[in-house]
């Protein structure tokens, strides 16, 4: 499985985690027990999302956190956090995909994370 490290933080507190990569996942999606540990309070976040699949019986408040991916700058990611059990960190489209460029290399079982690049071939930068 594709998972990526990471640091997540928020005011004074962070900590190490593991990211699913989910290129099918529609957005980011927050444990329950790791918004705790960044200090968020459910009742707090008034925000509500609403999930697809497996997750949609179960409440999500939208949350923003900060987010570092090996030496690269810090960003902001959207997550859904979510109330439902056994739930891993997920990194989706909305808005993982949207902050970073990831390549998969299925058949060495590798993948490559980059930074989204500002322009792209073909762009005109007059």
């Amino acid at each position: 499985m594709p998972y990526l490290p990471l640091i997540l933080s928020l005011g004074d507190r962070s900590l190490n985690a593991e990211g699913l990569l989910d290129t099918g996942a529609s957005v980011n999606v927050l444990p329950y027990e790791l918004g705790l540990q960044l200090g968020l309070i459910w009742e707090n976040e008034t925000l509500s999302v609403l999930l697809a699949g497996n997750l949609a019986r179960f409440e999500a408040r939208a949350v923003v956190i900060d987010a570092q991916v090996s030496s690269f700058p810090t960003v902001n990611l959207a997550f859904a956090w979510t109330q439902a059990p056994n739930v891993p960190l997920i990194l989706g489209q909305a808005n993982f995909l949207f902050e970073f460029d990831v390549c998969f290399f299925r058949a060495r079982s590798e993948f490559e994370v980059r930074p989204k690049q500002v322009g792209s071939v073909g762009s005109d930068d007059r």
